[in-house]
């Protein structure tokens, strides 16, 4: 039976980490082992069982963007993430260990990066109802 998230269920974290570990991040959440033709079935199986599925950050709604684009920190690139908040406690576990330069957003920076993402969604959705009429 699958299990849906409802939207007061989720919950939203940004990060900040340097322009040197951007790319091992971007790997880092576009890695999807359910796609990953180099793994067994017996090791898909063992993911499967550990409930995996639900700690991939491929499968949750991120946005990593240059903070510079944003009017924010030149040199650093800051990670937003919606998710649960289950999820949200296993990524900031992850990041941590993964990555030495990641940390928290200020609350200032989390509030201007999620006021950017809200407006983008915004227009993106009024964009969709004059297309379709709505």
């Amino acid at each position: 039976m699958p299990c849906f998230l409802r939207l007061e269920d989720m919950a939203a974290a940004v990060y900040e980490v340097d322009a040197s570990e951007y790319d091992a991040l971007k790997k880092f959440l576009e890695y999807d082992p359910y796609v990953d033709k180099s793994l067994s079935e017996e090791d898909l199986k063992k993911l499967n069982a550990e409930k995996a599925y639900d700690s991939l950050f491929s499968r949750q709604e991120y946005s990593l963007r240059e903070g510079a684009s944003l009017g924010l920190e030149k040199g650093k690139y800051y990670l937003y993430i919606n998710a649960s908040e289950d999820f949200l406690k296993v990524a900031d576990e992850k990041l941590k260990k993964n990555f030495k330069s990641v940390k928290k957003a200020s609350k200032e920076q989390e509030g201007k990066f999620i006021s950017i993402i809200e407006e983008e969604q915004n227009r993106g959705n009024a964009g969709i109802g004059m297309i379709f009429g709505g």
